[in-house]
């Protein structure tokens, strides 16, 4: 199993937090793991992304510039990365930020109403944990336990609390995949 992922959109949207989370849960779960962020100088709204890989084999180099899965939230982003989708390959967007969906033919499109999920849950910033649990849904190679273990490491322990509110997303996310 060899997984490669590529998380984007504008700082302060949980990009950088859900790619460390999937790491963390895959090193949770003894796989081989490679976590490259890149961000802007800006804290928020500046773009960030970040490169994920899961394998359960050595990982050669952790740059590379086709990807299984690109999650997307927002639409520079998707102008970026929607090319370097590998054929059969899949990206899940934010349906509220993405403008222009994808036009290749080629890959599955998953277009996924996670800001509007956040808010009837209360809480705007766990849309990333929502779009993080439709990717596992997709692709069951990190269980709930250890992505929720990960997210121990990932949340500031002042923020320990809203763990309940991330486990709820995080299958509300799974729940869209279904719809």
């Amino acid at each position: 199993m060899n997984k490669e992922i590529v998380i984007a959109g504008f700082g302060g949207q949980g990009v950088l937090s859900m790619g460390m989370t999937i790491a963390y849960a895959g090193m949770v779960e003894n796989l081989e793991v490679a976590w490259m962020p890149s961000y802007g100088p800006e804290m928020r709204g500046g773009t960030a992304n970040c490169v994920v890989i899961l394998s359960d084999q050595k990982i050669s180099s952790p740059i590379i510039n086709e990807f299984d899965t690109a999650i997307i939230l927002n639409q520079p982003s998707m102008e970026k990365f929607e090319s370097m989708v590998k054929p059969n390959g899949e990206i899940l967007f934010e349906a509220s930020t993405i403008l222009s969906p994808p036009a290749r033919n080629d890959i599955r499109q998953y277009k996924l109403p996670a800001n509007a999920a956040a808010q009837s849950l209360n809480n705007k910033r766990i849309m990333n944990m929502i779009i993080l649990g439709a990717f596992t849904q997709l692709n069951p190679i990190l269980h709930d336990t250890s992505i929720m273990t990960a997210l121990k490491k990932v949340l500031p322990e002042r923020h320990h609390h809203l763990l309940p509110i991330n486990e709820k997303a995080l299958h509300r996310g799974k729940e869209l995949i279904y719809r």
